[in-house]
C-alpha cells in the first residue's frame, strides 16, 4: 500500500518522470520522461541497451533506424520511456517508447504523446502486458498535468492496435466504432503530424497521406521497414470489428498504416482502469477511486481556480506588462 501510493504521490509531483513500480507478480516497470535530458550519459547508454535486448529478441534478423534507435539525442529527449524488466533477474522483456510532439492546432502550439513502438519478448508474449504498455504511462502523464486532456496519436497497421487504441481513448479517428468521425481538429493535428514529425515513426517523405480516411500509404520506408507485416500474420483484435476494418482500408501489400488521433480525458482514463487493468492491481483501485472523486467534486473546482493554464475554450489570465497608468 505505501510503495504504491509513493508511486503516485512521486508521479504527481516529479517535474520529469523516472518511476519504478511492481506491475504484476515477478515484474517490475520503469517510466523515465525525457531521458536523453534526465539521466547521464552511463545510465542513458544502459537503458538504450535494455531496449535493443528486447529489439532483438523481438526482430532477431532485423534492425531498426528510427527513433529512440536512431542515436539521434533529440529522440531521447523527446522520449518517455516504459521498460517492463523481470524482477529476480532484471532482464528487459518489454517496452514502449512514447515521444511527444509539438503540433499546431488552431493556431497554438499543442502537445501531442504519440503511442510509438511497443515491442514485447516473444517469451512472456500473452503474459497480459497491454495495459503496462499502451496505457499506464498515458494515465500517470494524465494524473500529472492536472488530469486535463491530452491529444494522443498512434500509427498502426495492426488490427489489435487499432482496437485498443479506439476502445481505451476518447474521441479517436479513424475507428469503426459507431459515432467516429474526423473533425477539423483532428485534421489539423494529423496534418501538422505529418508535416513535421514523419521521423518519430520510421516514414519517409514518399510515404503518401489520405486525409479523408487518415491512412499513411506507402508507409514503411523511413527506418521502420522491419516492422511491416501482412495482414494474416498481424496480431488479430478479439473483436472481429477492428480485423475486418483493417483488411478493408489498409493496403498490406504496399504497407499502410493508419494515423489515429484521439484524447486520454477522464471518462477514457476510467473506461481504460476499468476495462484493461487487471482487477486486483492495487495501484489501479487507488487511482479509479481518485479519478471518480475528482470527477464528482473537486475537479470543477480546479479547473475553476486554476487561471494560470488554458482548458478547453478557457484561456490563461494574461500578465500585465508595465506599470498601470
Amino acid at each position: 500500500m505505501r510503495s504504491h501510493g509513493g508511486f503516485w504521490l512521486k508521479a504527481l509531483s516529479q517535474p520529469t518522470i523516472d518511476l519504478t513500480l511492481r506491475t504484476q507478480a515477478g515484474q517490475r516497470t520503469r517510466i523515465v520522461e525525457s531521458p536523453g535530458l534526465s539521466l547521464p550519459k552511463d545510465e542513458l547508454d544502459a537503458l538504450v541497451e535494455q531496449l535493443r535486448v528486447v529489439a532483438a529478441k523481438t526482430l532477431p534478423e532485423e534492425s531498426l533506424s528510427y527513433g529512440i534507435f536512431s542515436g539521434e539525442p533529440e529522440r531521447l529527449s523527446r522520449a518517455i520511456i516504459t521498460l517492463i524488466s523481470e524482477e529476480d533477474t532484471g532482464r528487459p522483456i518489454a517496452f514502449n517508447a512514447l515521444s511527444v510532439m509539438d503540433v499546431p492546432l488552431d493556431g497554438e502550439p499543442t502537445e501531442v504523446t504519440h503511442l510509438g513502438l511497443v515491442m514485447v519478448d516473444p517469451d512472456v508474449r500473452g503474459q497480459g502486458l497491454s495495459w503496462v504498455l499502451y496505457g499506464l504511462t498515458a494515465l500517470v502523464l494524465f494524473a500529472r498535468d492536472g488530469l486535463r486532456p491530452k491529444w494522443i496519436s498512434n500509427v498502426t497497421q495492426v488490427p489489435a492496435v487499432v482496437g485498443m487504441v479506439s476502445d481505451t481513448f476518447s474521441d479517436v479517428f479513424p475507428s469503426p466504432l459507431p459515432g467516429a468521425r474526423q473533425s477539423f481538429a483532428h485534421l489539423q493535428l494529423a496534418r501538422g503530424i505529418m508535416a513535421r514529425h514523419r521521423a518519430v515513426f520510421g516514414v519517409g517523405e514518399e510515404a503518401g497521406f489520405d486525409e479523408a480516411r487518415s491512412v499513411i500509404t506507402n508507409a514503411y520506408t523511413g527506418g521502420s521497414d522491419a516492422l511491416k507485416k501482412t495482414f494474416e500474420i498481424a496480431p488479430k483484435h478479439r473483436d472481429a470489428v477492428y480485423n475486418e476494418f483493417c483488411e478493408h482500408e489498409l493496403d498490406y501489400g504496399r504497407g499502410d498504416d493508419v494515423l489515429q488521433i484521439g484524447r486520454v480525458d477522464l471518462a477514457g482514463a476510467r473506461r481504460y482502469l476499468m476495462s484493461e487493468v487487471p482487477p486486483g492491481s492495487l495501484p489501479a483501485l487507488l487511482a479509479a477511486s481518485a479519478m471518480l472523486a475528482l470527477q464528482r467534486l473537486v475537479l470543477p473546482v480546479v479547473y475553476w481556480m486554476d487561471d494560470t493554464r488554458a482548458f478547453g475554450t478557457l484561456r490563461p489570465r494574461r500578465q500585465e506588462s508595465g506599470a498601470a497608468r
